[in-house]
């Protein structure tokens, strides 16, 4: 048996065809790889680029909040020449009422709202994704159908109904319907969510003797979080937020929310107060951003969860 003497690995059987298809090889993948560097870094740029779009209506406004007046619309440059905090320090106090009683205001309809929203849409969605009664889905149908209801087409009926209950000028017509599952996508959103958990826990609490309520408090709620938490933020973005009912039903300015007080700094007659306003603006964010930083992890698990992608 003959042995090769002077290569006993055997590369002596690597051929020049073999060199020149493993260089080739190599040259391919560090094209592709140069390719797919240049393609994260194109992306990245890009995602940059749409982000400081998006961003900048909030630059310009933290920006505008912080300048004195006869620089806010004059200038293109986001960079005041001189920081104007006076702009915070005089708008909490400039108009007739304090904005503490307008955060007040605004936090008391908030928090219940999303209270309300959250218990009221649960129940309904545990219904709807768990239980089996008679026309469920005809039910579920309808429901859904009023997702593609304008508001604006039932304004009119709910203010006369309101009005006639003495109403108006009070906080129920904003924090009652919220506790009677007046929102379908909440319902919606939470029914998918629902759906996915295993119905082997409802059957096993079933023979353990507990009721649809006491499954629902003490199994369903818990393994909800996310979709609760997603919720919870949608609702006081909207809550937060929404002028209009609030326009309708309060005239009293004590009993004003944020919104409809940011209104105020306008002024048909005479000089408005914008660098007040913007800085007010900027302060009436802070509650919606701090409580999605601070629950942006359920929110992302609730959207994933249930289907609304």
């Amino acid at each position: 048996m003959k042995t090769n003497a002077t290569d006993p690995s055997g590369a002596s059987d690597v051929t020049p065809e073999m060199i020149r298809t493993a260089q080739i090889a190599h040259d391919l993948r560090v094209a592709q790889q140069k390719r797919n560097r240049r393609a994260r870094i194109y992306k990245h740029l890009f995602l940059i680029a749409m982000s400081v779009v998006m961003l900048y209506p909030l630059f310009w406004l933290v920006a505008a909040s912080l300048k004195p007046e006869n620089e806010i619309f004059n200038t293109l440059s986001l960079w005041p020449s001189e920081f104007n905090w006076d702009n915070y320090t005089k708008g909490w106090e400039a108009l007739p009422k304090s904005f503490t009683i307008f955060y007040t205001n605004s936090t008391i309809v908030t928090v219940f709202s999303v209270i309300g929203n959250l218990l009221s849409c649960s129940f309904a969605a545990y219904a709807f994704a768990r239980l089996q009664f008679t026309g469920k889905n005809l039910m579920f149908a309808l429901m859904m159908m009023t997702l593609m209801i304008p508001y604006h087409v039932v304004l009119i009926p709910q203010y006369v109904l309101f009005l006639n209950l003495g109403w108006v000028d009070t906080y129920l017509p904003l924090i009652v319907p919220r506790f009677l599952a007046s929102d379908a996508f909440f319902i919606f959103l939470m029914v998918q969510f629902f759906r996915q958990l295993p119905r082997e826990l409802d059957e096993a609490a079933m023979i353990d003797g507990c009721s649809p309520y006491k499954i629902y408090w003490v199994i369903i709620l818990p393994l909800s979080l996310p979709a609760m938490g997603t919720a919870a933020i949608f609702s006081l973005i909207w809550v937060w937020e929404d002028f209009l009912a609030p326009l309708i039903y309060l005239n009293d300015i004590k009993s004003y929310t944020v919104p409809l007080a940011l209104r105020l700094f306008l002024d048909q007659e005479g000089q408005s107060a914008f660098g007040q306003m913007f800085a007010m603006s900027v302060l009436s964010l802070v509650p919606v951003i701090v409580f999605f930083v601070a629950f942006q992890k359920l929110i992302v698990r609730g959207i994933a969860t249930s289907g609304m992608k």
